[in-house]
């Protein structure tokens, strides 16, 4: 069990207030807040270490590149990848998407060829598979959830076909919470020959995640979910599927040689890095992990997952609040609506004003919006440092709501 006031001390931000009120911070889907250690690093990094990488034979330059290198293996560890060289840095997993899209996706797909999506997909692990839909003919397959906003893992099994060459799934839905059941898509699929992408975004924060038990070819994070930096993120490529790519982007650091008339790539994983990386927020990113694992990816699950039951219980005591997504395994992401005029950004604006901070709006989930009839929501989501009393205030602002709105 983890000592969440002490966690809680390490987060400058948490002790700040908002309108008078101490900040209840309930926007972690969207992005956490930082520890002291991460802000420390990224410090040092600028004001005492910074250079550029890869690039120099001085003390600054050697120190750069040895830290920021030395997040590979750290998220290898982090994700449970076999090796940091399956490991390509990205801005986030919007970026670790599009590579996959654009390197290993688009090359090997023609008019007719067929990606499973479920429509729980944030528009990051959506939109680049519409890009292949408008200018190469190839078609999107939708899967939807049950009316607890469960996915099916052979309801996703059973839309693969001859024509199939991808499936893109989140691993944890942003929107509900849902948590869904890769290991066993993976295995349905790998004998069909179909690869597996996951968005891990939101569950790589609140879970510990084994790419190599999973069974995935693309295994995508970001780092600003994960108590680290915006601009940094990273994505698990299996070495087949990697053997199988083209460079995204070209630039330095991706090359070993160029002439006029031939250019000789570098190996993987820096052969999909091009030009001068986000060095200090991958530096940051790193750091971000290593604390998450010294407070237990374990511990963290069991913590949240109390949050979830308590919150669960107190949310389901309002009965003219709407809680979308009933899976019994959810993460702890609530998004509701209040019965009556009330829009989602008027909810919003209200909590705000009782320094609670909460996300409104279709959350870059529009095609599960239109499934489940709505046009917007808001959305409190649980992080490591957040507390029982904070969902009591939760509670007592959304009671506020009603009374105002009614």
């Amino acid at each position: 069990m983890i000592d969440v006031e002490a966690i809680r001390a390490q987060f400058p931000i948490l002790s700040r207030q908002v309108n008078g009120k101490p900040l209840t911070y309930l926007d972690n889907g969207a992005s956490a807040q930082k520890p002291q250690v991460v802000l420390d690093t990224i410090q040092r990094a600028y004001a005492e270490e910074y250079s550029n990488v890869h690039r120099g034979l001085h003390t600054l330059s050697t120190i750069s590149t040895e830290n920021y290198e030395g997040v590979r293996g750290t998220v290898a560890r982090f994700i449970g990848a076999p090796s940091e060289d399956h490991v390509v840095f990205t801005s986030g997993t919007t970026e670790g998407i599009n590579l996959v899209a654009y390197g290993w996706a688009m090359p090997r797909m023609e008019a007719g060829d067929e990606i499973v999506l479920s429509i729980m997909e944030h528009h990051a692990n959506i939109v680049p598979w519409h890009f292949l839909r408008e200018r190469m003919g190839v078609k999107i397959v939708w899967v939807d959830v049950d009316v607890n906003g469960d996915l099916d893992p052979q309801a996703v099994l059973d839309a693969v076909t001859d024509r199939t060459k991808l499936i893109a799934v989140t691993h944890m839905s942003n929107v509900l919470g849902t948590v869904v059941d890769v290991a066993t898509i993976c295995e349905g699929a790998r004998p069909r020959g179909v690869p597996v992408l996951v968005d891990g975004s939101q569950a790589a924060v609140h879970m510990p995640v084994d790419v190599a038990e999973l069974g995935c070819d693309f295994y995508a994070i970001t780092g600003h979910k994960l108590y680290g930096p915006s601009g940094s993120g990273a994505i698990f490529i299996h070495p087949d599927r990697m053997a199988e790519m083209r460079p995204f982007m070209g630039g330095g650091d991706m090359i070993r040689d160029v002439h006029r008339d031939e250019v000789i790539y570098n190996d993987p994983p820096m052969k999909f890095e091009a030009g001068t990386p986000g060095i200090v927020q991958t530096i940051g990113m790193g750091a971000a992990l290593e604390w998450m694992m010294g407070v237990g990816m374990a511990e963290i699950a069991d913590h949240e997952r109390g949050l979830r039951d308590y919150a669960r219980d107190r949310l389901d005591g309002l009965n003219w609040l709407n809680v979308q997504g009933r899976s019994a395994g959810k993460g702890a992401i609530f998004s509701f609506t209040i019965d009556g005029a009330a829009h989602a950004h008027d909810i919003s604006t209200v909590l705000d004003k009782k320094g609670v901070a909460v996300r409104a709006g279709q959350h870059c989930a529009q095609p599960l919006m239109e499934h489940m009839g709505l046009t917007a929501t808001c959305r409190a989501s649980f992080g490591v440092y957040n507390t029982r009393a904070e969902v009591d205030v939760l509670i007592d602002a959304l009671e506020l709501c009603h009374d105002l709105f009614a």
